[in-house]
């Protein structure tokens, strides 16, 4: 097959590190493979060795034309099979390319959140050039189908894949990251993804202030992009509730392995979700995770964590405490089940395996 994943970056979230990940199993397995992407590259973006273009939209009309100009060029020239497209201005662009003729389009959405009520009547306006769209939980194809954006008869839940491998817990690595921190005896929570509404790091740290109170070993950690309006809001807050020293602002991280093997907990404070990809890798890295009740989360964790009420900042400190509160034993226990639960159905190359069969199923559909 040949194949191009369209992506609006290659900025450091979740959403393109696993697209990534796809894109180059999909590459080992002898597909042809590159990298539509439409946003001028980044200071800041996850590396990868397929062959990339970037379309170099911006926010003005005539860069939007321009690069359109530009994508409907370079599938001239590679003459794709499939369109594999992920997130709102992907998806539609995509959709756009591909027109009357092939190739064939693929849609995922990575959020139960996508926009506005204008987003969700551009899905179902241009669902007819896109042969499936694909969600990475149920909760969030429930919802698109319920606001009938895409209609049931063709949606597909693919939930997000986790490199077991990589995410796998180092008993040495984890010495080594907490002397470089100087974590101590500190009992570690960690929040990883992007200072962002979504990630409602404001509920995060009301938790941690109420479980400040009870326990003063307590440290967060946040890795995540530290700037912009929405940062300098949290950093106010983490001040006025006097978190100034218990809490460490990690910034953008590639080490988050060595991160999760120096933490003794997982947290994610979540307003809305898609499939929270940094949840399912403290799970494969054997970490007790808390996490609000969004999206696709409590298809992910099942019984391998604690789950509570978004906007609770109650119930997520207590979650934080039972757990500091339980035994080192109970806690490597739900810390085995998690990694359990990832490996047996939420494993990369599992996924891999199921995105190339809906690959072929589409190309072998009748137009």
């Amino acid at each position: 097959m040949r194949i191009v994943y369209v992506l609006t970056s290659l900025g450091m979230g979740g959403a393109e590190r696993v697209v990534l990940a796809l894109a180059d199993r999909m590459a080992r397995r002898g597909h042809t493979v590159a990298l539509l992407v439409l946003r001028p590259r980044l200071a800041e973006q996850w590396p990868t060795a397929l062959p990339v273009v970037h379309l170099e939209m911006r926010r003005s009309p005539l860069s939007v034309l321009m690069g359109f100009m530009r994508g409907r060029r370079y599938l001239r020239e590679f003459r794709p099979d499939l369109l594999h497209s992920h997130s709102f201005h992907a998806n539609l662009v995509a959709r756009s390319l591909k027109g009357l003729a092939p190739p064939r389009v693929v849609s995922t959405v990575h959020n139960v959140y996508e926009g506005g009520w204008l987003r969700m009547l551009a899905y179902r306006l241009t669902d007819g050039l896109a042969c499936r769209t694909a969600f990475v939980s149920q909760a969030a194809a429930d919802r698109f189908v319920r606001l009938k954006a895409v209609p049931l008869e063709k949606c597909v839940v693919l939930t997000n894949g986790i490199d077991i491998a990589e995410f796998a817990p180092d008993a040495d690595r984890r010495v080594r990251t907490r002397e470089e921190m100087n974590a101590g005896e500190e009992f570690v929570w960690l929040s990883a993804g992007r200072i962002a509404p979504a990630k409602d790091y404001p509920n995060l740290l009301r938790a941690f202030a109420l479980l400040r109170a009870s326990r003063s070993d307590a440290r967060l950690w946040i890795a995540g992009e530290a700037s912009g309006r929405e940062f300098s809001k949290v950093r106010g807050l983490a001040a006025e509730l006097g978190l100034d020293d218990s809490v460490r602002w990690l910034g953008l991280r590639r080490d988050l392995p060595a991160l999760l093997d120096a933490a003794d907990g997982f947290v994610l404070a979540s307003a809305w979700e898609g499939m929270p990809l940094a949840l399912g890798e403290a799970m494969a890295m054997e970490k007790p995770v808390v996490a609000t009740d969004v999206g696709g989360v409590r298809e992910l964790v099942g019984e391998a964590g604690v789950i509570v009420l978004r906007k609770d900042s109650e119930a997520l400190a207590d979650a934080m405490l039972g757990q500091m509160q339980s035994s080192p034993e109970d806690r490597q226990a739900l810390g085995r089940a998690a990694r359990a639960r990832i490996q047996g159905n939420f494993s990369m190359d599992a996924k891999a395996d199921e995105w190339e069969a809906l690959y072929r199923t589409v190309l072998e559909s009748q137009p």
